[in-house]
C-alpha cells in the first residue's frame, strides 16, 4: 500500500496526463494500474490506447461503447447511457482509492454484482485516509457525471485546486523538477519486467552436431553446486500461505532455480533465520552476498525485499542484485560488503578522530534522512547493520544493511507499534510499549555517536538485564565525564544530548541533524585520535549482549486475557464489518 505522499505525486502526474488527453478530444476508458507504467526516472506514463476514443471534444459529447475494466467502469458506462471524458475520473477515483486503501471501492464476487455494486452499493469509506484525501474521493465517485470532480470547463483546475493536492506545485510537476517517490532499479540484464506470455515460451531449438560418447567426462567436476541448493524443500506445508503469495506477487522476485544464475560459496555470517553466503554471478563472474532465508514463515522476508527494490537508488542503503524465492527457500542477492562492519573499523584503528566521527555520522544520517522523507523507520539501526563496501573504509564507502526490521509508514503522521529493535539501541518509549515514529532511529544514531567518541556505550548492560532495568538507565540524563570527553567539543556533546532526549517529540528530525552547526563545520573540528578502547571484547559485549528481541524477555510476564479484549479480535470484527457494508447492495 502506498503513503498518501505517494498517492499525491502519481494521481498528479496521472492528472496531467488525463486533462491532455481530454484536451485533445481524446476519452481514455481503460484507466486501470496494469495500463500505468514508470519511466527509468520514476516518472508515470499512461499506455494501451486500445479502448481510447477519439473525437469527444466537450463534455456534451457523447460516446456510447461499453467498453473497460468494469471494477474502473464509471456508472455512466455500466448503464449504457452515453459517457464523455468524465468518465475517465471516476476510474481517477477508483484507482486513488485503490492505492490509499488497498483494495477497490466496489467488487463482487462476479462481474454482474460489480456492475449492480456500481450502480447502486453506497461507498463504504475507511477512517484512516486523512480529511483530505476522504473528500477528494467522496467528490469523485459522484454518480451523476454533471456534479463529479472533473467535469464542467474547470473541471481540471477544480482538481489542482483541490486540499489534496495542497503541496504540489504544478508547474514544476509538469517540468518533471520534482523527485518520483519511487526510481525503478535498472541494470543491463534487468529482466523482470518482461510479460511472461513471451519468456514462458519454449526457445526453439537447432540441433547441432552430436557430442561424442565421453564428452561428459572433459566438464567432471567443471562446476560445484551446494547440496543444500540440490536437496532444497520443495514442501510448502512448513510456512504460511499468504508469505507465500507475497513473495511470488513481488516484482523482481525471480521463481527460477538460484543455482542457475549463481554458485554458492562459503557462509560469511550466520542469523537467527538466515545465513549470509558469497556467491558467484556464473556468467559475468562477479562476486555478491546472498541471503539465504531457510524458512520466509519464521520471518516474512518479503517486506525487505520491496524496500530493497524500492529504494535501491539511494547511494548508502546497500544494493540489491537480484532475488529468488525458490519454495521454501529464499535467496536475496546484494553487493558484497568487502570491508567489514563499521565496529571493525573501530577494532583495529583502536580509536577515531572527532572529525572522522562527523564524517562517518554525516553520512549515515544524511541517509537516515532520506528514508525518513520517504517516510520509512529503519528500527534496528547499530554499528553490525553498518558496513563498508570497500577495504579502504572510507565515509563514502559506507552501507546500511539489514532492513528487516525497516517499516514503511502508512500515513505522513503514522505511528509504528511493532516492538522490533535490538535493547541497547531500543528508544525507552519502545521499551514502553509506545507508539513511536522516526525519533527511535534519531536515538539510535544518538547512541552510535557516543560509541564514536568515547569508545564504550551511554549505558552499560549485562546479559540478564530485563527491560525495566533498561528503562531506568536510560531514563537519566547522559554523563560526559573522564579524560576522552574533556578533548570533545561542547557541540558534540550538545548533539548527543539532544538525540537522546528522552522525550522523542524534543528528539532533532535527521533533516534538523544534516545542518548542524557540527556537521557544517566537521572539516574544522580535531584531528586527534581521542582514548583508546581498553577493552574491546568488553565493548562489543555491551553492544552484543541483548541483540534478541526484547519480546523474549517480555513474553515471560504475558497474562491471557479475555479473547474479546484482544486488540487482533477487535481488528478483525471491524473488517469483517466494513466487508459485509462494502457488499450490501443499496
Amino acid at each position: 500500500m502506498f503513503t498518501e505522499r505517494d498517492v499525491q505525486f502519481y494521481l498528479a502526474e496521472l492528472a496531467l496526463a488525463l486533462d491532455h488527453l481530454h484536451s485533445l478530444g481524446i476519452v481514455y476508458r481503460d484507466l486501470k494500474p496494469e495500463n500505468i507504467l514508470l519511466d527509468t526516472d520514476g516518472h508515470i506514463a499512461l499506455t494501451d490506447f486500445g479502448l481510447s476514443k477519439e473525437s469527444v471534444p466537450t463534455q456534451d459529447s457523447k460516446t456510447f461503447s461499453f467498453c473497460g475494466t468494469v471494477e474502473y467502469m464509471s456508472p455512466e458506462v455500466v448503464s449504457r447511457k452515453g459517457h464523455s471524458h468524465v468518465a475517465d475520473w471516476w476510474s481517477f477515483g477508483v484507482l486513488a482509492f485503490e492505492m490509499i486503501t488497498g483494495h477497490l471501492p466496489f467488487h463482487g464476487p462476479n462481474r454482474k454484482e460489480t456492475m449492480n455494486m456500481i450502480l447502486k452499493a453506497k461507498l463504504a469509506m475507511p477512517t484512516y485516509p486523512s480529511l483530505e484525501a476522504q473528500s477528494l474521493l467522496r467528490m469523485l465517485f459522484k454518480r451523476n457525471p454533471a456534479n463529479r470532480l472533473g467535469a464542467g470547463p474547470d473541471g481540471f483546475r477544480n482538481i489542482q485546486s483541490h486540499s489534496f493536492f495542497e503541496s504540489i506545485d504544478w508547474d514544476k510537476l509538469y517540468k518533471k523538477q520534482i523527485e518520483p517517490p519511487f526510481i525503478p532499479p535498472i541494470h543491463s540484464d534487468f529482466a523482470h519486467y518482461f510479460d511472461k506470455e513471451f519468456t514462458c515460451k519454449t526457445p526453439t531449438d537447432s540441433p547441432g552436431i552430436p557430442p561424442s560418447a565421453d564428452a561428459h567426462d572433459s566438464f567432471q567436476g567443471f562446476s560445484y553446486i551446494a547440496p543444500e541448493l540440490i536437496n532444497a524443500r520443495q514442501s510448502d506445508a512448513t510456512y504460511s500461505s499468504h508469505v507465500e503469495r507475497r513473495l511470488r506477487s513481488i516484482i523482481g522476485v525471480k521463481q527460477t532455480p538460484f543455482s542457475d544464475e549463481y554458485e554458492l560459496k562459503e557462509a560469511l555470517g550466520h542469523g537467527k533465520t538466515s545465513t549470509c553466503h558469497r556467491c558467484i554471478h556464473r556468467q559475468t563472474r562477479e562476486e555478491y552476498a546472498v541471503k539465504v532465508i531457510k524458512d520466509p514463515s519464521i520471518n516474512d522476508p518479503s517486506n525487505e525485499i520491496e524496500l530493497l527494490f524500492r529504494y535501491n537508488q539511494l547511494t548508502h542503503i546497500i544494493r540489491i542484485r537480484d532475488a529468488f524465492y525458490n519454495s521454501p527457500t529464499v535467496y536475496i542477492v546484494t553487493e558484497l560488503m568487502r570491508g567489514g562492519e563499521l565496529f571493525d573499523k573501530i577494532r583495529q584503528e583502536k580509536s577515531l578522530s572527532e572529525r572522522e566521527s562527523a564524517k562517518i555520522m554525516f553520512v549515515i544520517i544524511k541517509t537516515i534522512e532520506q528514508l525518513h522523507r520517504n517516510s520509512i523507520v529503519h528500527r534496528d539501526l547499530q554499528p553490525r547493520n553498518i558496513m563498508y563496501v570497500d577495504t579502504n573504509r572510507q565515509p563514502s564507502s559506507l552501507r546500511i544493511v539489514d532492513l528487516g526490521f525497516a517499516k514503511q509508514q502508512r500515513a505522513e503522521n503514522g505511528l509504528l507499534m511493532t516492538p522490533c529493535f535490538t535493547k541497547e539501541y531500543a528508544a525507552p518509549e519502545v521499551l514502553s510499549r509506545k507508539k513511536y515514529d522516526e525519533s527511535c532511529d534519531i536515538w539510535s544514531l544518538g547512541i552510535l555517536l557516543y560509541t564514536l567518541l568515547a569508545g564504550n556505550t551511554p549505558f552499560a548492560f549485562d546479559r540478564n538485564d530485563s527491560h525495566e532495568i533498561i528503562l531506568a538507565r536510560t531514563a537519566n540524563k547522559v554523563a560526559f565525564t573522564g579524560p576522552t570527553w574533556e578533548r570533545v567539543t561542547d557541540n558534540a556533546k550538545i548533539l548527543v544530548n539532544a538525540m537522546l532526549d528522552v522525550d522523542p517529540k524534543k528528539r532533532p528530525t535527521a533533516l534538523e541533524l544534516c545542518k548542524h552547526s557540527w556537521f557544517a563545520n566537521m572539516e574544522s573540528l580535531p584531528n586527534m585520535k581521542l582514548s583508546n578502547i581498553q577493552d574491546y571484547n568488553l565493548v562489543r559485549h555491551n553492544l552484543d549482549a541483548t541483540f534478541n528481541a526484547i519480546n523474549t524477555n517480555a513474553s515471560k510476564n504475558l497474562k491471557l486475557g479475555p479473547i474479546g479484549d484482544s486488540n487482533l479480535f477487535k481488528r478483525r470484527n471491524e473488517r469483517s464489518a466494513h466487508q459485509q457494508q462494502t457488499e450490501k447492495v443499496k
